[in-house]
């Protein structure tokens, strides 16, 4: 048995026999698949990397698109947060305008609030007590009867103008000239309207209010309203003339608690502006106990607009 091969090289310079033997045949053998084994992983390998590679670059890809789609977000997210900001900082300018005309409010009605009270808290005090302050105001005679253009003769002791002697003078005489309207100063029910010839006051209107007052108005001309009827504040109910004892066209006008004559300028002048103030000037009246009585009272619908001369007499009456 041959266990060697010969191997036949052909030159130049001739034919050279090699004789091998078959261990190493083999051997060369081995190699070779070896090196060809090897080749194939190579392959293999490549192939794999490659298709990693792309995998790879696949996803790279997408984490690019999400992350250029988070930075977008976050963009979008910080205009917002700087959008809210902004109109929170404009809320915040708005209450603190809010609350610093609620506290104008406040000091205007007599309020004093209390250190950690809320702004609803405040608002819905001041409302309370806006609105008792309409419903004295509505039922309470305030505010001048005509458009104020001064006072002839004032509420107290007088020389008569037409009687030439010494008495007490009830109401106001207030400037005006013929036939100037005469509007109610609160609500209230007709009492007398007609020619009073006893009182000297001529044509007189007498209207009886809520918590016993009472308001005369004397010397008119011309009287629109009956006896018996309903009148709201600012309602026209006669115009200003020279009847009765009367020395010339003005209006007297007279303001009466329980009977006891009040001055009645005070009430002319009092309005929103000037709240507390009666409860100093007039002394007659028990306020503490009429405010305690009225403050669950509320107006439905307060007046809100009035005439065009009682909005004028309001604002000239000083």
């Amino acid at each position: 048995m041959n266990d060697h091969f010969t191997i036949t090289i052909n030159d130049d310079h001739g034919v050279k026999q090699f004789n091998l033997h078959q261990i190493v045949k083999k051997g060369i053998w081995y190699i070779v698949l070896f090196i060809g084994f090897v080749a194939l992983i190579a392959v293999g390998t490549i192939l794999y990397l490659n298709y990693s590679v792309d995998q790879i670059e696949i996803k790279r890809g997408n984490t690019q698109l999400a992350y250029d789609s988070i930075k977008k977000k976050n963009a979008e997210l910080d205009q917002s947060m700087r959008d809210t900001q902004m109109a929170l900082l404009a809320k915040k300018k708005e209450l603190n305008e809010v609350s610093d005309s609620l506290s104008e409010i406040e000091t205007l009605i007599g309020m004093a609030p209390v250190e950690d009270m809320s702004l609803q808290e405040r608002v819905s005090a001041t409302k309370l007590n806006s609105e008792h302050m309409a419903t004295l105001l509505q039922f309470i005679p305030s505010g001048s009867p005509i458009e104020y253009m001064g006072v002839t003769s004032k509420f107290g002791y007088r020389i008569h103008p037409t009687l030439d002697r010494k008495e007490f003078h009830r109401g106001l005489d207030m400037k005006a000239p013929m036939k100037t309207p005469v509007y109610a100063t609160a609500d209230g029910i007709v009492e007398y309207a007609g020619f009073h010839k006893r009182s000297g006051f001529g044509r007189l209107v007498i209207l009886q209010h809520n918590y016993g007052f009472r308001t005369y108005f004397g010397h008119l001309n011309k009287i629109v309203i009956k006896s018996g009827r309903f009148v709201k504040k600012g309602d026209l109910i006669a115009y200003t003339g020279n009847s009765g004892m009367s020395s010339g066209p003005h209006l007297h006008y007279e303001l009466r608690f329980i009977q006891r004559a009040v001055n009645p300028f005070y009430f002319v002048k009092w309005n929103v502006q000037n709240y507390k103030d009666i409860f100093e000037k007039e002394k007659k009246i028990p306020w503490q106990s009429l405010i305690t009585a009225t403050a669950h009272i509320k107006v439905p619908n307060p007046t809100q607009t009035l005439p065009s001369s009682q909005l004028a007499l309001r604002s000239k009456v000083r």
